[in-house]
């Protein structure tokens, strides 16, 4: 019995000596002041004790404030057999408007925190070195015409580690806005301190004149920051979300101006230049030559670019291509580029003049009217492949030379030719008689072109469009005994004026009608174009050569009949 009185004392002496723990305290603080319209920033309410994480109620803070994550952490620490308690939470704010607004006091258990007065400035003004993040962003020109691209630079600054974020463009209404390349990544050093600097570019494109406002590019997202646990030794990173703006800006649109004589185009520098085999001083008809023109502007949208159809004379036929647009980025201007390429078959032969091509652009830093200008070419043109003519006879070209030649060297020439042909027909008979099966029923003139027309066969099969058309002219410069060229092959007949043209279409146009559906069906349907189309050349060919003969040729009688 005495034991349990003793017990029961002890007790009672180590709870008069233990200390009373309740909350006595509690504190309100914000982690900046002044903060900027839209940017978070965090609230830390502190109380002496461990207490429940429902007795703090935010719902105050709604009316002025975005209230985002909140955060609650417990702590003891026991010091010379002393224990410190605390419970902390941290509220993430951001306010709806600036000016003076003020964080009320909450209240736990009977205890209140003080109110915090909070200067609320507008996004932007506040000065940069007290920021861990914040945009900075420009534009090109205060003042530009309607189609001008504007640049619009926008730099994110960064003294705190980034977890996770979103860049969002700016806002612009009655114009056309589109990001330009990729993302640059460095570093800068401001006013001592340095940040990380992420820059993106965008391009605006007025579409109307006036003045047009745009609303500046935002940043929202989570970064680390470091913090520290009072009465700690060591800090911690935290995630906390940040939100910042650039501030709007301001550029005046001028219409085109009357005085403007073309397609409207404005840039600070327009060039055009042209991709030519230099190489080549004679090209030959009926092979293309190869030609692409590039035109390049500065600071100008490629889809503002116009359309370039060269001019030709008639003798030279344009296969393009699909014209390629693209916009770059190169020592800080934006380039923008125009390349077309174009495949020229010469119908016949001469000397031709490419003419000159011209693109009028407006200048908005001189404020005058520029023409781009790539200036005239000159090319010749020969007949192809063919034989030479043989030379004359002797007796021809002096008949030729003297045409008041006398009676008797035309008699002694008439001569000389009734004894060539004699000689002649006595050899055939004579062969005949001694091989009547090699006998061949075909004219002259086809027996000297059988050569030729294996080649023409040959150049058909491997299907090259420009060996086809050489073989071609020489063909028929065999078979007639003259340089033959492209167009007085097609004067023959009017198969192979269709299959020649069918032909050049079929292989240098075949890449224009595709261009737009650039897929495996559309190469297989360009494949068997140039078949079809080869083929139909072989036949006109081969037609136009057949001439009426007699599988009963008789046989001539010997000049000496036995």
């Amino acid at each position: 019995m005495v034991k349990k009185h003793f017990f029961i004392l002890l007790l009672l002496a180590i709870g008069a000596l233990s200390p009373a723990y309740a909350l006595t305290k509690l504190e309100a603080s914000v982690d900046r002041n002044p903060v900027m319209e839209g940017e978070y920033f965090v609230l830390n309410i502190s109380a002496d004790d461990e207490l429940d994480t429902g007795k703090l109620d935010t719902s105050i803070l709604l009316k002025d404030f975005i209230v985002g994550r909140t955060s609650v952490s417990r702590s003891t620490q026991i010091m010379n057999f002393d224990a410190v308690k605390e419970t902390r939470w941290q509220v993430l704010l951001a306010p709806k408007q600036k000016g003076q607004l003020t964080i009320p006091s909450f209240s736990i258990d009977g205890v209140s925190s003080a109110e915090i007065p909070l200067k609320v400035v507008e996004s932007g003004s506040q000065p940069m070195q007290a920021n861990n993040l914040f945009i900075d962003a420009k534009v090109s020109t205060d003042e530009a015409y309607v189609g001008q691209l504007i640049t619009y630079k926008v730099k994110l600054y960064l003294a705190v580690e980034l977890q996770r974020g979103v860049l969002n463009a700016p806002v612009v209404e009655g114009a056309q806005i589109k990001q330009i390349g990729e993302d640059k990544d460095g570093s800068e050093i401001v006013d001592g301190r340095r940040y990380r600097v992420i820059e993106r570019t965008y391009g605006i494109i007025p579409d109307l004149p006036g003045q047009v406002n745009i609303k500046g590019a935002t940043f929202s997202g989570d970064v680390l920051v470091e913090s520290q646990r009072r009465g700690g030794m060591f800090g911690f990173n935290e995630s906390r979300p940040m939100q910042a703006g650039a501030p709007s800006l301001t550029v005046q649109i001028n219409p085109p101006p009357e005085s403007f004589q073309g397609q409207w185009l404005v840039a600070d520098l327009v060039a055009l230049k042209e991709n030519f085999p230099e190489e080549i001083n004679e090209f030959t008809v009926g092979s293309p030559i190869t030609r692409t023109i590039t035109l390049l502007a500065s600071n100008a949208d490629e889809n503002s670019l116009p359309d370039i159809v060269p001019a030709l004379p008639s003798e030279l036929k344009s296969y393009p291509e699909k014209p390629q647009r693209q916009t770059f980025v190169r020592d800080a201007q934006v380039i923008s580029q125009y390349s077309i390429t174009s495949a020229i078959v010469a119908s016949k032969a001469g000397t031709f003049t490419l003419p000159e091509v011209k693109v009028p652009w407006w200048n908005p830093r001189l404020k005058r009217q520029e023409t781009a200008t790539l200036p005239a070419r000159t090319i010749i043109v020969k007949g192809g492949v063919s034989t030479d003519v043989p030379p004359a006879p002797a007796w021809q070209a002096n008949s030729a030379a003297d045409s008041g030649g006398t009676w008797l060297t035309k008699v002694f020439a008439a001569l000389w030719l009734v004894t060539l042909i004699l000689w002649v027909i006595t050899l055939i008979a004579w062969r005949r008689a001694r091989n009547p099966q090699a006998l061949i029923h075909h004219d002259q003139p086809e027996i000297a072109s059988v050569s030729g027309l294996r080649g023409l066969e040959q150049a058909c099969a491997q299907g090259q469009a420009s060996d086809i058309l050489q073989q071609l002219q020489q063909y028929f410069s065999q078979m007639h005994g003259c340089a033959m060229t492209l167009d007085k092959i097609a004067s023959l007949s009017p198969a192979l004026s269709q299959a020649i043209s069918q032909l050049q279409q079929s292989a240098y146009g075949a890449q224009a009608k595709s261009a737009h559906a650039k897929s495996a069906q559309a190469e297989v349907n360009q494949s068997t174009d140039l078949k079809v189309a080869i083929s139909a050349l072989l036949a006109a060919v081969k037609a136009y050569d057949k001439r009426p003969s007699s599988n009963t040729h008789l046989p001539l009688s010997p000049l000496n009949p036995r």
